[in-house]
């Protein structure tokens, strides 16, 4: 260690990581490092300012009420104390303490630096520990003279550098320079080094390999007894795995873990930066909101792991296909969302929007599996949609949420409208959530009639929505949203309770109505659908032959075993089970067999043409001789007319429903027309 370097070193020590403090000569704390506060517990705010005692321990003997810390009149001095902390927690300190003076070597005041101890030190090692510090602290040190030469370097300084302390000695600080700091940061940092002033800041440093390296540096001075500046000192650390992890961060904040792709957050920043281009420039660009179809169907059948590829992918031939200025983000589980910051005209987007769906085309070959998925893109135009990345993309939300409302895959711009129809649709779902609690709902019943005999024969409950302002709601119109939200399963648990109330006040008034058919969604159909039927029965003390369910085809592409297992229990209570628009699903003619089916009902969109559309009628004829073979029951939905009625029955329809002969009715006037025995003319 060069004179110099000891001359000066309580000077460094002052911007080390050890606990030091200063006390003028009354012994009260006039300064306070971030040493002393680790150790003690002790802000600077808490401790400047307080006399010395207040860090005495309980242990301390009586020599030491006389204030250790202020009675050397000349050198230093190194002792062994006891102190207490913030805690309350007494500990065994060494004490190093120096007499500070000014020009006329009269006292100014006490530097004081501890460093805790477990075990009592000899004298000499207590020396070297003073010593040492600086040699062994973890922060690189190099000293320079006025010429920028390094005169001394410590042991840290070459564990960062990599420079032997004899290859940096002599040299000056171009040693280190990296190269990638401009002409006015240099001049900052060799005005600190001149004396005008400590300066702290991130360096970019390179090694002796070569490699350029961040470090946190603190620069300051040594000066005369003249006040003229001797040499300058730099404390610095590698902060590389500090600025590695604040990067980790980085990318764990702004990025999708699975796909790299930019996270809802950081995309909203990227296209905030976008759009204010935009702006100054008056051009024009796009939001295109993705989302992907069958995905969740693929995570059900084949795992997450296989799903988590698929999406992989996905992103990897959406980004192949964009430019490099397009953002691209995935910002839910199967959403994707596009930014074309700039784009000539609106349809652009639309042709980026037929591209994207393109590269979905071909399968994606995971684990030798083939899948095809489809997408629904909603787009937003900038500036004619909005101005603002919120607005866009809850634009693109509305416009891609109406064409999967519709089913479709395919793209759709966004237009006022929309806006309009979803706010409508938000109203409504809140009102029809009241409308559960305020009794609004009310169930009308619909006749089927026998076309052998024209009496009815059962009838359907259909729900109706009374709302206290619009009036009657059909249902055509707010059981889809149900089906979209979830409420569908409240409904129908309220439809199949109100059903039995019902059948359960005719049966007191001694009407012998046959049985009520209920409709059941898809979403109602699982495992403990025959509880919670079987329940409803229970309650209203009524035998299970006294309902029909009717499905749709839709259940037939589900995991059709568990569906065959749940209509078993269904009928092994005395259900009897119809299925609803039949015609109208999937695979229906290769799954029908396997279901415990006692009815089909015919959709009323092959009804409305017959009997003068062919079509209409031929597949009419295939599903009446279908049934036959099956000996299922065949009732005809939507008959208006009396030539739909007779091409029908001359088929071997078995029943109808329709407007020829009733349209769904109050509760009472169903039960008038059983109790009277109304009948369909069959002429």
């Amino acid at each position: 260690m060069t004179d110099a370097f000891r001359q000066h070193a309580w000077r460094i020590l002052e911007q080390l990581k050890v606990p030091i403090m200063t006390l003028d000569m009354m012994g009260y704390l006039t300064s306070w490092n971030q040493g002393a506060e680790q150790l003690f517990g002790y802000t600077p705010q808490e401790a400047i300012g307080q006399h010395v005692l207040f860090l005495y321990a309980d242990e301390a003997g009586d020599g030491e009420t006389q204030l250790a810390e202020i009675l050397p009149e000349q050198g230093d001095a190194v002792m062994e104390v006891w102190r207490r902390k913030k805690s309350g927690e007494n500990f065994k300190a060494v004490l190093t303490i120096s007499l500070l003076r000014d020009d006329e070597q009269q006292p100014l005041g006490l530097v004081a630096q501890l460093s805790e101890v477990t075990q009592t030190l000899a004298p000499l090692d207590r020396q070297r520990l003073h010593a040492s510090i600086i040699e062994d602290s973890d922060q690189g040190i190099l000293i320079t003279d006025i010429h920028e030469r390094i005169v001394s370097v410590n042991a840290a300084f070459t564990s960062i550098t990599g420079y032997l302390p004899h290859e940096a000695v002599g040299q000056t600080t171009d040693l280190l320079r990296s190269g990638v700091h401009d002409a006015d940061f240099r001049g900052r940092v060799l005005a600190a080094m001149q004396g005008s002033g400590p300066w702290q800041g991130e360096i970019v440093g390179k090694r002796k390999s070569g490699e350029l390296f961040p470090q946190s540096v603190s620069i300051s001075v040594v000066r005369n007894e003249a006040g003229l500046v001797t040499h300058a000192f730099s404390i610095f650390s590698d902060i590389s795995v500090l600025r590695e992890t604040e990067a980790r961060m980085q990318r764990l904040t702004n990025f999708d873990s699975l796909t790299g792709l930019p996270n809802r957050a950081h995309f909203h920043q990227l296209v905030d930066q976008g759009l204010a281009a935009a702006r100054r420039n008056e051009g024009c660009g796009a939001i295109l909101t993705i989302d992907l179809r069958r995905f969740d169907t693929v995570n059900e059948t084949f795992g997450h792991e296989i799903g988590d590829e698929l999406l992989r992918q996905v992103a990897k031939r959406f980004r192949q296909t964009l430019r490099d200025e397009d953002v691209l983000a995935r910002t839910a589980a199967d959403e994707f969302v596009v930014a074309l910051l700039s784009v000539q005209k609106r349809e652009h987007s639309g042709i980026v929007a037929q591209k994207l769906l393109a590269t979905l085309k071909p399968g994606f070959v995971i684990e030798s599996i083939v899948l095809h998925v489809g997408a629904s893109i909603g787009i937003s135009v900038f500036p004619e949609d909005g101005m603002d990345t919120i607005t866009l993309l809850q634009f693109a939300d509305v416009a891609v949420k109406r064409l999967k409302a519709e089913g479709e895959s395919g793209y759709l711009l966004y237009s006022p409208e929309m806006n309009q129809r979803a706010k409508e649709r938000w109203q409504l779902e809140g009102e029809l959530r009241q409308a559960l609690a305020a009794e609004q709902l009310l169930l009308h019943f619909q006749p089927k009639v026998s076309l052998r005999n024209g009496r009815i024969v059962g009838a359907e409950a259909l729900i109706r929505w009374m709302h206290p302002e619009k009036g009657m709601i059909s249902p055509a119109f707010f059981i889809p949203m149900a089906e979209e939200t979830g409420l569908i399963l409240d409904i129908g648990d309220w439809v199949l309770e109100e059903t039995c109330r019902q059948i359960r006040r005719w049966k007191l008034a001694g009407t012998d109505m046959p049985v009520v058919s209920v409709n059941i969604s898809a979403r109602q159909f699982d495992q403990l659908l025959p509880v919670r039927i079987g329940a409803a029965l229970d309650r209203h003390g009524l035998p299970a032959a006294c309902l029909q369910l009717e499905i749709t085809e839709s259940l037939l592409v589900r995991g059709t075993d568990g569906v065959v297992q749940i209509m078993n229990d269904l009928v092994a209570m005395g259900l009897v089970l119809s299925m609803d628009d039949f015609g109208t699903g999937y695979s229906s003619l290769a799954y029908l067999k396997r279901f415990p089916i006692t009815a089909l009902k015919i959709d009323r969109s092959f009804v409305v043409g017959i009997p003068g559309d062919d079509n209409d009628c031929a597949i009419a004829r295939a599903i009446v001789t279908m049934a036959q073979q099956l000996r299922q029951e065949i009732v005809a939905e939507g008959v208006e007319t009396k030539a739909q009625m007779h091409f029908l029955r001359a088929l071997g329809c078995d029943q109808m429903q329709g407007f020829l002969f009733s349209p769904a009715v109050a509760a009472d006037e169903l039960a008038r027309m059983v109790r009277e025995d109304v009948r369909l003319n069959l002429d």
